[in-house]
């Protein structure tokens, strides 16, 4: 005979199982895409921003960058240290807009004078996704390492220096620096990748 503790508790039982088996379950995290095939990826990164101008004293300034690049069109989201968004960019070949943290909205066929406004210099955002991936045009130099991965690549007065946690031939870079002659330097340290699927 079933008791009335018993009868009150078996409806609870099959539930309380599955979380149990649950909280016991861990995902492993997902391996990070391989460089040479990836196309559309998101990531996460940690910036930090140096202009140097003519005529003045260098102004820096840090903070963190997400940033999804899905199909030629890129969302990038710009946060303070404390992940408090300041700025958001949707930027596509054709049209781009800029969303700031006081509700306002503006639009220009020029992503990179988007990123000016938002950042105080332009930095080459549809040219972007391809040298996160250590990928040039037809007048870019680039140098590889030891495993054959891109460690420097020199494009339209642009020089982006590459550096890896993985020892893997087909690794993504993990640090990436972005430098223009003496006036302006970004360096990202990129602590996750993952591939967007087109769509």
């Amino acid at each position: 005979m079933i008791s009335p503790v018993a009868r009150a508790v078996a409806p609870l039982a099959t539930p309380l199982a599955g979380l149990l088996l649950a909280a016991c379950t861990t995902l492993a995290p997902a391996p990070p895409p391989a460089r040479d095939s990836l196309h559309d990826f998101a990531l996460e990164a940690r910036f930090a921003l140096r202009i140097s101008p003519p005529d003045g004293a260098p102004q820096t300034a840090g903070g963190r960058l997400s940033w999804q690049h899905r199909a030629g069109d890129n969302h990038i989201l710009i946060a303070n240290p404390l992940g408090i968004g300041i700025a958001e960019i949707d930027a596509t070949p054709e049209l781009s807009r800029l969303r700031t943290a006081d509700g306002a909205v503006r639009e220009s066929f020029d992503a990179d004078e988007l990123m000016a406004a938002a950042t105080g210099e332009r930095l080459p955002v549809l040219r972007l996704p391809a040298w996160l991936l250590g990928r040039g045009d037809a007048t870019s130099q680039i140098e590889y390492d030891d495993q054959q991965r891109p460690s420097r690549l020199s494009e339209a007065g642009w020089q982006v220096d590459y550096v890896y946690d993985d020892s893997a031939a087909d690794a993504l870079p993990a640090r990436v620096t972005l430098r223009r002659a003496e006036a302006i330097e970004l360096r990202l340290r990129i602590e996750a990748w993952r591939e967007v699927q087109p769509p």
